[in-house]
C-alpha cells in the first residue's frame, strides 16, 4: 500500500521517525554488573504472574547486542531511538550510583549519536526497585522525592547528550494496573495505594521537570496512554455515565493535573470514598503543573463502554487488562466492553486507525495550551510466522502500520501539531504479564538464538521514513 497522504501534504519539518523499547522488556543482563532487582524481576518469580512462567532475566539481551541493535536501526532509517533507563540498574537498591549501569546507558548514547540517530530517554517504564517497593513503592510519597534523586544522577551523566527526556511512561498502567489491578508489578489490589500512586508519580514528574529545566534540560514532557471512551448506546444514561468513568479514569486524570493543574471534579467525586484529595498537599499541583515542551500520546486501541452487562453472547470488543475498571474507581457498577465486530490483534484488540486522528485532534480541541505532540507508542500484536530464508511475512501489521500512518497525517492536515512517530515496538520482546507469548516488534526475535530478522512490516516502516525524506527533499513547483 502507498499511502493516501492528503492532498499536497507533507510531514512537518524535522518529523521524528522512531521505535521504542522498554529497559526491563529487552535488556536483560538482570543481575549483572550490580543490577539488583526490580519490581519486575520480583514479581515474575512468583507463579502464575506470567505466562508460562516467563521472566526479564535474559529478555532479549539488548544490554550485549546494543551495538548490533543500533545497526539495525540505522538499517531502518530511523530518526530516533526511545528507550528507558532502568532504576534498578543505575542506582540498585536505591542506594549509591552504580558506575557499570550508567556506563551502559552512556555507551548507548555515544552508539546513536555515532550512527546519526537521537536519543529519546524515558526515566520511568514500570521497574522501580524493588527495595523502593518494600518501603511502600509509589504508595508512599517518599518515592517521589527518590525519583528526583535517581533523576538528577542520570541528567549528570547523560544530560550533555541527550536532548528529549520523558519522565513517565503510562502511569496509567504503572499506578492502577499495578496497585489496583494486580495483573503488573507489583501486583497489588490495593485502591487506596493506586490513587497514592497515581498522584505521587505526577509529583515524581514535576519535580523532575522542574529540576532539570533549572540543570539544563533542553526538553521535557511525559508520556499517556490515551483512549477514546464511547458509549455503547449513547441513547443510554447507563452507557454515557460509563464512557464518562473511563474517560476520567484513563485519559483526564492524567491530562488535566499536568496541563490544567487540577484533578477533574467528576474523577475526585468517583473516588472520594478512598479520601483521594487527602493525598494532596498545598503546592503539589502546581509542581505537577510545570510546563512542558511535549505530551507523547501512547494509543493502540479505543474502548466501547457499556454501564450495564453485555447481551447473552456478546463477545468483548477488547480484552484488556479490566480490574481497575470494575472497581468503585468508576462507580458501582462495572464497566463492559461490547463488541463493534471490527478487526482485532492477537491481543483482543480492536484495530481502528480513525480512533487515533479522532484522538489527536480532541486533544487539540479541549486544551488551548497543548504542547507539541509525538505519537510515541503506536503498534500491534499478531501471530508472526517463523524467518522463512531471512523474511518474515506480518501482513496485518503492514496494514495497521500504514493506516494508523495515514491518521497521523490526516490530524497534521487537519492542524493537529504531531511532530513524530515511534512504532512500538522496535523488536519482539517480554510483554510484560504476557512474557514472550506476544510478539510487537517491526524486527522479529528468535527467543532461542537471539536471531535479529526485519519483518515486512519493518521493511514497510523504512520505505515510508524513506518516502518523507523524498517528498520533504523534492524542490517546490514553480508558481
Amino acid at each position: 500500500m502507498t499511502l493516501a497522504l492528503p492532498a499536497g501534504f507533507r510531514w512537518p519539518n524535522g518529523f521524528v521517525w522512531g521505535a521504542a523499547t522498554a529497559a526491563a522488556q529487552v535488556e536483560g543482563a538482570a543481575h549483572e554488573d550490580g543490577k539488583r532487582d526490580s519490581i519486575w524481576d520480583a514479581f515474575a518469580r512468583v507463579p502464575g504472574n506470567v505466562a508460562h512462567g516467563d521472566t526479564p532475566e535474559r529478555a532479549v539481551d539488548h544490554y550485549h547486542r546494543m551495538p548490533e541493535d543500533v545497526a539495525l536501526m540505522t538499517r531502518l532509517g530511523l530518526d530516533s531511538y526511545r528507550f528507558s533507563v532502568s532504576w534498578a540498574r543505575v542506582k540498585p537498591d536505591d542506594g549509591e550510583f552504580n558506575r557499570d549501569g550508567l556506563d551502559f546507558y552512556s555507551r548507548l548514547v555515544d552508539e546513536l549519536l555515532a550512527a546519526g540517530i537521537l536519543p529519546w530517554l524515558t526515566l520511568y517504564h514500570w521497574d522501580l526497585p524493588q527495595t523502593v517497593e518494600e518501603t511502600g513503592g509509589w504508595a508512599n510519597r517518599d518515592t517521589a522525592q527518590r525519583f528526583l534523586d535517581y533523576a538528577l544522577g542520570v541528567h549528570q551523566v547523560l544530560g550533555d547528550r541527550v536532548n528529549d527526556w520523558t519522565t513517565f511512561n503510562e502511569p496509567f498502567c504503572s499506578s492502577f494496573i499495578g496497585y489496583a489491578g494486580g495483573e503488573h508489578a507489583p501486583g497489588r489490589q490495593e485502591p487506596r495505594a493506586a490513587l497514592g500512586a497515581l498522584h505521587h508519580q505526577h509529583l515524581a514528574h514535576g519535580l523532575v521537570v522542574e529540576a532539570l529545566r533549572g540543570a539544563g534540560a533542553a526538553r521535557l514532557g511525559i508520556t499517556l496512554n490515551l483512549t477514546n471512551a464511547l458509549p455503547y448506546d449513547a441513547s443510554s444514561a447507563e452507557d454515557l455515565d460509563a464512557a464518562r468513568r473511563v474517560d476520567a479514569l484513563w485519559n483526564r486524570a492524567f491530562l488535566e493535573p499536568i496541563l490544567l493543574g487540577a484533578y477533574p471534579t467528576d474523577f475526585v467525586s468517583d473516588v472520594a470514598e478512598y479520601d483521594f484529595e487527602s493525598l494532596i498537599h498545598d503546592g503539589d499541583l502546581a509542581t505537577i503543573s510545570q510546563p512542558i515542551d511535549f505530551l507523547g500520546v501512547n494509543h493502540y486501541h479505543d474502548d466501547q463502554v457499556s454501564g450495564r452487562a453485555l447481551p447473552p453472547n456478546q463477545p468483548p470488543s477488547i480484552t484488556p487488562v479490566t480490574k481497575p475498571l470494575k472497581s468503585p474507581f468508576v462507580g458501582s457498577e462495572f464497566v463492559t466492553f461490547p463488541s463493534r465486530g471490527l478487526p482485532r490483534t492477537a491481543m483482543g484488540w480492536e484495530v481502528n486507525p480513525d480512533g487515533l486522528r479522532i484522538l489527536l485532534e480532541r486533544l487539540t480541541l479541549e486544551y488551548p495550551n497543548l504542547p507539541t505532540l509525538y505519537v510515541t507508542e503506536n503498534g500491534s500484536s499478531y501471530d508472526d510466522p517463523e524467518p522463512s530464508d531471512g523474511h518474515v511475512a506480518d501482513p496485518q501489521r503492514v496494514s495497521y502500520l500504514e493506516t494508523h500512518i495515514q491518521a497521523v497525517a490526516e490530524a497534521i492536515a487537519a492542524g493537529v501539531d504531531v511532530r513524530g512517530y515511534f512504532a512500538w515496538s522496535l523488536m519482539d520482546n517480554f510483554e510484560w504479564a504476557w512474557g514472550f507469548e506476544k510478539r510487537f516488534g517491526i524486527v522479529h526475535v528468535n527467543y532461542d538464538t537471539l536471531e535479529r530478522t526485519v519483518k515486512d512490516s519493518g521493511l514497510t516502516f523504512a520505505a515510508i521514513i524513506a518516502a518523507s525524506r523524498s517528498v520533504e527533499l523534492a524542490p517546490k513547483a514553480a508558481p
